[in-house]
């Protein structure tokens, strides 16, 4: 995939619509619907605030959640979690759509740029088509969740084709959703001339660079619970890293491959074939592969569990490995001392207790001291660093858990292949 894409400093937005796709996906109270961390909407101001200086007028977009964008489908999901489908209102769909609404990101993001932010009833309605043509440089409106639209997610050509007939140029910065074909993320760009915005240009620039051109050693630490979901990241890893370290549960899929008694801890059986063929693989092509060598282990998954540490590979009946241990930590601190560049996707163990979280924080720990790049792949282990406070002492924090895996593994992202090449 071409990493090199044209940015908004290369087109004139003076004067002209831009519709800018932003991860707005934030986190909220249930109860109240107050937004719990705005760090997303926070992310996207560069871009805004430097297409509004150059005189465009923005029109953003962004989906929120997973809205039923039809009564009908709202009925059918409810009826499979058994509830009686004649007893399903529009009212309480409704509802359930009104608790998705973007208008408290369109509320902070006023806060945030110190000026109104324009917020429309609908995607492409009549009300977001008025104001859309209504807008003069230098405002900025907010588009209704673009889930609300049934058309969202299949990529529905015709509901591109309405959404670009508001704006002359598409602006893509929402690294979150880049790994999705959607019409807000990729569909609209067949209808505009399509750049990135700041955020995605970091993301490409850092993650891209160390895949293409890493500093030296290039170490890559793996956690997380599934072999399955990662199995595609070590395969194309294999390829370019000099080091690959395995934690988290799905070191116990390794460990039973090889034979090791892994008690009740987390196991997918059909995928120990594969993970035996990336030990070979990672023989074959001289990349060291590091699986722990001993593992904390608990009587039961809660917070206050009986723990103890055991060899790995030596875990009894009735115990569950819940993260690496001691001489394991050792391991993989010393192995990121002196490397060039570090990519870490996945916690060791299940930080959420911290009785299990010591595993984690020594490797977060051991990033924050060295000089290497550092470049951390969102999700758990994004959440993990921040709230270890070691956010400002690495090099990169990726804002897309599931965009960053997809990348990492070499796949295609739609919302950055149907940018302009530079």
């Amino acid at each position: 995939m071409n990493y090199n894409k044209k940015t908004v400093k290369d087109i004139d937005v003076k004067g002209k619509k831009v519709l800018l796709r932003c991860d707005f996906n934030v986190p909220q109270d249930k109860s109240t619907g107050a937004i719990t961390d705005d760090k997303r909407i926070r992310a996207a101001l560069p871009t805004i605030q430097y297409l509004l200086d150059q005189g465009a007028a923005v029109i953003a977009c962004s989906h929120l959640g997973k809205p039923v964008a039809t009564f009908d489908s709202y009925v059918k999901k409810q009826a499979e979690k058994g509830k009686d489908p004649a007893s399903i209102t529009e009212e309480e769909w409704k509802k359930s759509l009104k608790k998705l609404s973007l208008a408290p990101v369109a509320v902070r993001l006023s806060e945030l740029l110190g000026k109104e932010v324009i917020m429309a009833a609908d995607v492409v309605g009549e009300d977001a088509k008025a104001k859309a043509a209504a807008l003069q440089p230098g405002q900025i409106m907010l588009l209704e969740n673009t889930r609300f639209e049934k058309g969202e997610t299949k990529n529905n050509p015709e509901l591109a084709k309405a959404m670009a007939s508001m704006a002359e140029v598409y602006v893509s910065d929402a690294f979150g959703a880049v790994h999705r074909a959607h019409a807000s993320t990729a569909g609209v760009a067949d209808y505009l001339p399509a750049v990135s915005g700041f955020l995605i240009q970091k993301e490409l620039e850092i993650i891209g660079g160390a895949l293409a051109n890493p500093k030296r050693p290039l170490v890559a630490i793996l956690g997380g619970s599934k072999v399955s979901s990662k199995i595609g990241v070590i395969n194309n890893l294999l390829e370019i890293a000099d080091t690959i370290i395995i934690g988290g549960g799905m070191a116990y899929t390794f460990s039973a491959a090889q034979g090791g008694k892994v008690g009740d801890s987390l196991l997918e059986a059909d995928w120990q074939d594969y993970a035996n063929d990336m030990v070979k693989k990672a023989a074959e092509k001289g990349v060291k592969l590091l699986l722990p060598v001993d593992t904390v282990v608990a009587n039961a998954f809660a917070a206050d569990a009986e723990s103890k540490v055991v060899k790995n590979g030596e875990i009894p009946d009735g115990w569950q490995g819940l993260d690496i241990g001691p001489e394991t930590i050792k391991l993989y601190c010393d192995a990121v001392k002196d490397a060039g560049t570090v990519i870490w996707n996945g916690p060791m163990g299940v930080f959420e207790f911290p009785a299990f979280a010591k595993g984690t924080e020594a490797v977060a720990e051991a990033l924050s001291q060295t000089s290497a790049i550092t470049i951390i792949g969102g999700g758990d282990s994004a959440a993990a660093v921040q709230q270890l406070g070691y956010a400002d002492k690495m090099t990169h924090i990726s804002t897309g858990g599931g965009a960053s895996l997809e990348f990492m593994e070499g796949k295609e992202l739609p919302g950055v292949a149907c940018l302009l090449d530079a």
